[in-house]
């Protein structure tokens, strides 16, 4: 008894001298980019269906939008990074998309919301973007996909470059008061669309 005791407490000393060393290590509290962009875990882990009346498609929205909203922002402002635990920025894009298929008229429809944040929560724009594809879901569904978020980003990045506020705001010096990652706490939790829209 005595014995395990002992390999218990000396166990909780060595995990209590692990957690010093990292509690020691400096936060690096620096602005590290201009743009932080935030997309909201359900949109990585709940897939969404596209209804077709003989074959449905399932997909998760996150990976696929993270892949063409990363460059194409890149290109506009330079430094864009998806938001880290100790990241800030000048502003912070939360950027909620949805997708919804017309098996009628063998039509996408997508949408991307862009909302920018600076400070600890401020407001600044939300810049929506849309796009329709004509395509067909059982062939080459991921191609369709890609193509209708790809214009529908194109748009709202068009929206966000022609805003004159938002580019004084990102192209100017930098602020006291950085825009850090942990702000998308703050965020509201969305419902879990099964339809899409």
């Amino acid at each position: 008894m005595k014995k395990s005791v002992i390999k218990l407490i000396a166990l909780l000393a060595a995990i209590g001298s692990s957690v010093n060393v990292y509690a020691a290590e400096p936060a690096d509290n620096k602005v590290s980019s201009k743009l932080l962009m935030y997309i909201q875990p359900v949109d990585y882990t709940n897939p969404i269906k596209l209804w077709h009346p003989y074959q449905d498609y399932w997909f998760y929205q996150g990976p696929v939008v993270e892949k063409v909203v990363v460059p194409r922002l890149t290109a506009a402002y330079g430094d864009v990074t998806v938001c880290d635990a100790n990241q800030s920025g000048k502003a912070l894009l939360w950027v909620q998309p949805e997708l919804f298929y017309n098996p009628q008229v063998q039509m996408f429809y997508a949408e991307v919301t862009a909302s920018t944040y600076k400070g600890v929560g401020e407001h600044l724009a939300t810049y929506v973007g849309h796009s329709q594809v004509h395509g067909v879901l059982g062939i080459q569904p991921e191609y369709w996909i890609k193509k209708a978020y790809t214009l529908a980003v194109d748009d709202m990045v068009a929206k966000m470059q022609a805003d004159k506020a938002l580019q004084d705001y990102v192209n100017g010096p930098a602020q006291v008061g950085n825009t850090p990652c942990s702000m998308v706490t703050l965020f509201p939790t969305p419902k879990v669309r099964a339809m899409g829209f």
